[in-house]
């Protein structure tokens, strides 16, 4: 989208976690596309920096630091509200999967690794988006979490036990924020990106084929869902986890 595409600006602002690429760019790219001002955040400087660039310079700005960092957190929370003066809506989308294995296996510290950085960075953020504009102004947050986490995820049980967690988080910060704040959470199954590159790489026709709507997600399917659930549309929903999966939940009761 070039400079004269973009939509008048909406007034709102968002921050993205996780959003140099993939699911999180996805979100970015949609909430920009409706005039939103946006922060996202990455771990790479670079990509991050490409990512801003692609987006949109001039209504985009991004922090690079390690999620589950509490400085890192409320350095991009400080940064958005100098640079926009307001923070609208938070998307935690940053998260990790490092192992693939059996859970009778599993190194406790690598669980803990990913409970960390999908899990408590989430309520990290959380925290400091309530503090710095929410609890006085109101505002939307989605976590993104996965059908991983609300249903078995073989060889992916931590990221699946995080992914569970994020949904119980999305309840108690639903509860707690409340009436000025709404929270939800959306729970994508098999996307194409990097990170589920593994899912479906070199198969990628036999995986579509399972899901009735005969394809993988694409981050434009959680980008739009996104920004629903961040817009005035959804203003009587919260505590509610949205299931974008083509289908592949109806499968659940076959055979």
């Amino acid at each position: 989208m070039t400079a004269q595409e973009l939509p008048p600006l909406s007034g709102k602002v968002a921050l993205v976690t996780g959003a140099s690429r993939g699911i999180g760019y996805g979100v970015a790219e949609a909430l920009v596309a409706r005039g939103d001002r946006v922060c996202i955040t990455g771990r790479g400087e670079e990509a991050l920096k490409e990512a801003v660039e692609k987006l949109g310079a001039d209504r985009v700005i991004g922090v690079a630091g390690k999620a589950h960092d509490e400085a890192h957190q409320a350095l991009a929370v400080e940064r958005t509200m100098e640079a926009f003066g307001r923070v609208d809506h938070l998307i935690n989308n940053a998260g990790t999967n490092p192992v693939f294995g059996p859970m009778a296996e599993m190194d406790l510290n690598v669980a803990r690794k990913v409970f960390e950085t999908n899990v408590i960075s989430a309520l990290g953020f959380a925290q400091q988006t309530w503090k710095a504009w929410q609890k006085d102004n109101g505002g939307a947050i989605v976590n993104i979490a996965s059908v991983a986490g609300i249903a078995p995820s073989p060889f992916i049980g931590a990221y699946g036990m995080s992914k569970a967690a994020m949904v119980n988080l999305t309840l108690q910060l639903a509860h707690e924020f409340a009436p000025r704040v709404r929270v939800n959470a959306i729970a994508p199954a098999v996307v194409k990106t990097k990170f589920a590159q593994a899912l479906y790489e070199g198969r990628e026709a036999e995986a579509a084929a399972a899901y009735p709507l005969g394809r993988l997600g694409v981050p434009e399917d959680i980008g739009g869902a996104a920004a629903f659930l961040t817009s005035d549309q959804s203003d009587w929903i919260t505590g509610q986890t949205l299931v974008v999966d083509g289908g592949i939940f109806l499968n659940a009761g076959v055979g």
